[in-house]
Formats: structure tokens, sequence, C-alpha cells
């Protein structure tokens, strides 16, 4: 089915307007799909919309002021897209709080946006909210999407989903126009969401994100990377990230693909594997495992199989290079790489998943160059976009589709200008510029200034307009000899090796650079294993002298690509597996680096001790 081009009218111009209007064209499609005991259930846009339309007029029902704000917790999963268009459709303000957030992160945001509503996904995201709602004036409902391990469970603020849904049918049958009605009152200038920023600078701001932010991204993605109705993506990254919020649910509302929601993030790989999408965006250390897992089984190959991938990755790597430089690819090498795509290159992205892809996404975070090139070399184009909260998505990738300067992220999007300050600070003007905090105006003021957003990322802008994002400007290393350091670059190299998760390299004011590292447990254990390594724990692997002498030589192959001041000259091993819900991750997956810094200072210090290396 070929859709009608959006067009920015009075009568689509926020997200529930689209919402509806595509739902009601694409009727009988199947909208998303949902995996439930082994079988890929099917929901239509008809469902859909029925679903999103309960959810909003019950949220009306039981109480929702006009632009009252609801928090949703939990991982992926179609209800979430229920709540979400729903509570935007009757003019409310939809928020996601990270599933794995402490009940203490949860009381502080509830309490900063005065959240009335509470969506939570089973019994131990309830537990987070029944802890702390005491101190939560303003709630006035809970809603536990899955009720497993509830059935007794009896409190007058907590309902199931099931029941929720009901009385939103209820008022649909008693009022049938109502919900509609609602959404045609929504106007482009009011608050749809609010997205909480990490907080790695102090607590999380929850920046308010307008219907004109969200709809100018929708139409500027549709233009730089077409989708149709017959595409299908897998969502498994949290909903209440920006990045995850825009590829799944507002893009959908443009393209008519459809969207597979993945089990859990374990079942990721063979999710995707099953899914076999036709665009997959994800966060470089997703990217970083799938390369790493190809890496590590390559040990396990016979001497045949590793020649093979050899010759076929070299093959790659020089069609990718003429590609990336915009060159012709000799008839020979095509040649050559149609052999080593059907021997080789074919059943790696089918073991990944990614074989149906038209091209793969990455960014949220900054990602190795030399990673991507592998992409390339598989025979994908991998795009790597810029962008932030604050900016609602995107705010570069590679013009045309298809063209790829190496180490760049690309050219701003259309209407959308971009300028460095005398730091070298990007500093941003668009439609896409968020409205500002959440009842923090002194923040607002200092992040836009004068229509400009102030990313807070230092970078470059070439004499063709591709941009290159250097670092985070509180970020940026100053040695003690006065040389300026990204660590971001040297961070990427390491973890382009399978045996390193994470690296935080450390050096402000210190006379050398050193790193914490923290190891890939699955293939250092591996390694261990293969290499007749004894440990007993998590510790005495990190401790063990072989794997040390590993860590040293990954270490050693990253110093390669850099100048002498910008080498690892030490290094220690974080000794325990930091997990999701620790203080340290980001959202996104990485070290936090003043956290880092703060709760490992011994560990540095241990370091510099002497200052010499």
């Amino acid at each position: 089915m070929k859709l009608s081009p959006l067009v920015i009218t009075p009568d689509c111009d926020t997200v529930p307007k689209l919402f509806v209007k595509r739902a009601k064209e694409l009727g009988s499609r199947v909208a998303m799909r949902d995996k439930n005991f082994g079988v890929w259930e099917p929901i239509t846009w008809s469902d859909y919309y029925e679903r999103a339309r309960a959810a909003g007029l019950a949220l009306k029902t039981l109480g929702l002021s006009d632009g009252g704000r609801i928090a949703i917790v939990s991982e992926v999963c179609p209800e979430w897209l229920f709540v979400d268009l729903g509570c935007m459709g009757v003019g409310g303000v939809s928020m996601g709080i990270y599933p794995t957030d402490t009940a203490p992160q949860v009381e502080y945001i509830m309490n900063d946006c005065g959240a009335e509503f509470y969506f939570a996904e089973n019994e131990e995201q309830l537990d987070k909210i029944l802890e702390v709602r005491a101190r939560v004036p303003s709630l006035k409902r809970i809603v536990v999407f899955d009720m497993e391990g509830l059935h007794d469970f009896h409190d007058p603020m907590v309902m199931g989903f099931d029941a929720f849904i009901d009385i939103g049918r209820k008022e649909a049958r008693d009022a049938p126009k109502r919900f509609d009605e609602l959404v045609r009152k929504t106007e482009p200038g009011d608050v749809a969401i609010l997205v909480y920023t990490s907080g790695t600078t102090g607590p999380p701001k929850g920046a308010m994100i307008s219907h004109a932010n969200i709809m100018f991204q929708i139409e500027n993605n549709q233009n730089l990377l077409p989708h149709t109705p017959e595409d299908r993506s897998l969502a498994f990254l949290p909903l209440c990230h920006i990045a995850e919020r825009t590829f799944t649910t507002f893009n959908q509302l443009m393209t008519g693909q459809t969207v597979n929601f993945a089990e859990n993030l374990e079942t990721v790989p063979e999710n995707l594997r099953e899914v076999q999408p036709t665009a997959f965006f994800a966060v470089p250390r997703i990217w970083e495992k799938f390369y790493s897992t190809v890496s590590i089984s390559l040990k396990d190959a016979t001497l045949t199989e590793r020649l093979a991938y050899r010759w076929a990755i070299s093959v790659g790597e020089k069609v990718a290079d003429r590609r990336i430089a915009g060159d012709a690819v000799p008839t020979l090498l095509r040649w050559h790489f149609a052999l080593a795509d059907f021997l080789v290159l074919k059943n790696i992205r089918k073991m990944i998943g990614i074989d149906s892809c038209r091209y793969i996404l990455s960014g949220a975070a900054p990602i190795s160059p030399e990673l991507i090139r592998w992409y390339f070399a598989l025979g994908l184009y991998m795009a790597e976009g810029y962008g932030q909260t604050e900016n609602a998505g995107i705010a570069t990738i590679p013009q045309p589709f298809g063209a790829y300067k190496f180490g760049l992220v690309g050219k701003p999007v259309p209407n959308t200008d971009l300028r460095l300050a005398e730091d070298g600070e990007i500093l941003m003007r668009g439609p896409h510029v968020f409205l500002g905090y959440w009842n923090k105006p002194d923040k607002t003021a200092e992040t836009v200034v004068d229509g400009w957003l102030h990313t807070g990322d230092i970078g470059e802008i070439d004499n063709e307009g591709w941009v290159r994002i250097t670092d985070r400007k509180k970020d940026i290393i100053i040695t003690a000899g006065g040389k300026n350091i990204t660590p971001s670059e040297i961070e990427n190299e390491l973890k382009f090796s399978p045996y390193i998760q994470d690296a935080v390299v450390i050096g402000d004011r210190r006379k050398f650079l050193s790193a914490l590292i923290m190891i890939d447990r699955d293939n250092v254990e591996k390694f261990a294993q293969d290499a007749n390594v004894p440990f007993s724990d998590f510790r005495s692997l990190c401790r063990a002298p072989e794997v040390l002498e590993l860590l040293q030589a990954e270490v050693d192959r990253a110093n390669k690509k850099f100048a002498r001041v910008e080498t690892v000259k030490k290094f220690r091993v974080i000794e325990h597996q930091i997990m999701a819900e620790d203080d340290e991750i980001t959202a996104t997956g990485k070290l936090k680096r003043s956290l880092v810094n703060e709760k490992y200072a011994t560990l540095i210090e241990g370091m510099y001790k002497g200052e010499a290396a």
C-alpha cells in the first residue's frame, strides 16, 4: 500500500492526529507483532487504534487532567504504545521511566513532573511505586500490565491493565466520537512527551518535546531513511529513550511498517534472526557485541573456515573502502565480492539476523570507525547519526542516502542550522529544538540561548557541511602537559576488542593516560577455558595473569592507532560485573565517566603512584 505524503495541515499536525489518520487508512494491516508462548501474534492497525483509544478514554474517566503527566515503567511491549498514544490523544503528556531505575529515582521523577498515573510492567515495577507512593502526592492511580503473581493482591489504587482498558471501552461505546474529538483539540505547540535525561551531571531533567518537534522529525526521517508498510523492525531498547521512541513509535506512524517486540534483552539475537528486519537501529554496545560474537566463534572454526573468513572479509574491506571513498568498484573485485558474499558474508549476516536489512543505524553514543568499516565489509550500509534528547532525535545523518565519510556523522537534516562556538561546541537551531526543561527555567536558559541549542558536544564541520563529533565538552581531558585529549576515540578503539566490553580513559591534569576496563565476561571466560586458565569467580577471572596479559595485548593494539601522548600507559580491571541497573551504567549501556571516576578513585590513584609511566 502506498501511503499518502505527509503534509503538515491543521487536520494532521500532531502525533495523535497522524496516528488516527494512519490507523484508519491501514485498518486490517499488521501494525505490530508480539511473541507469546513461542508464537508471533499480530496486532492490526484497527486493534492498535481501538486499544489506544480505550487507554486514552480510561485515563480521562479516571481523572487525568488537561496536560496531565503519566509515567510508564516497562520494557518494550505493545501496552507501552497503547498507553503512549492514548495519553497523547486525550491531551496528556506521556513519560517513560527506565525499568532499571530504583524506587528513589522513581520517586524523584514522579514528583518532579507531578505524574498522576503510574503504569507498571509487572510486580517488580509495582513494588517501586508502592514503596514511595506516600511521598508522591500527585499520584491518582496505578495500572499494572502483567498481573502474574498479583491475583490475590488488592489495593484500591492499583488495577490490572485489562480492567483499565475495559473502562475505556465502555466510555467508547457510550461516547464513540469523544476520543477523536479530543485528538482534534491537540495543538502542535503542546508538550507531547517528557524525556528525562540520564542525570550524569546532576538530577535528571525532564526535556519537554512538543508535537511540532516530533512531527518535524517524522517528516525528515521518512525523507532521509525511507520505509514502506512492507518493512519490519525489531524493538528492544527502552522506549523512554528518544532514539528508540522515534524509531519504533513515531516513525511507524509515517511509514506504516510492522514493529516486532523482542521478548527480552537476552532473546534479542534469537528474535533478530526470526524477524530478519529490513532496517535495524541499535546503540554501539549491541553492534560491538555482534562483532565480538563473530570474532570469538571463529576461534572454534576449522582452519579452512578461518581462512575463508579472512579472505572474504579482506575482499569486503576492499569494496567497502572504495564505496566509502566514492570510487567505482572494478569488475574483477565485484566478482570476488560476489563469491565472498555467497560463501561467507551472507552467512554471517544471517547468523546475526541482519541479512534482510537495506541499512543499519547506530546512534545514542559514539561508535568505532573500524567497527563501521567491518559492517561495510559484510556488505551492509551502516549510517551513524547524531542527535540528542533536546533536539527530539536526529540532527545529522549521512546525505545523500548511501554517501559516507569515515569518522563523520553526516550533514545536518533539512531546516537545521549548525555552527561552532568559539570553544568548538556544536550549536543547533531548528524546529526540532525542545521547549525546555520541565520546571527548570534556569537550566533551559543555559541550554537554549537566542534560539541556539548548546549541545555540550565538541566537534568540527568540514567545507561540505559534514560533521565530526570529537567528544562531550565536559569529557575532554587536558593533561598535565596541556594536551587536549578526546577520550571517546581511544575508548572506542579499546572496545573494538572482543574481550573489552567498556573502558573509561583517565588523565585529566595527569602526566599520562590510564584506563579502567570492564571485560566482556562471556568472551574472557571462553578464553580462560580454552587456555586452561583456572578461576573460581568473576574477581579471580579478572586477576588471572593470563587474562591481564590478554588485555595488555589489546591495549597495545589500540595504542598503535594514536600518538604517544594519547596512548594508555596503565590500566586496571573493574573486578565486579556491573549490571544494567547499577548507577555506573547509562541507559544506552555506557559507563558514566563521572561516577566511575568517583567510585573507583582508589583504583585510579593506584595507577598514578609515583606518576612515572
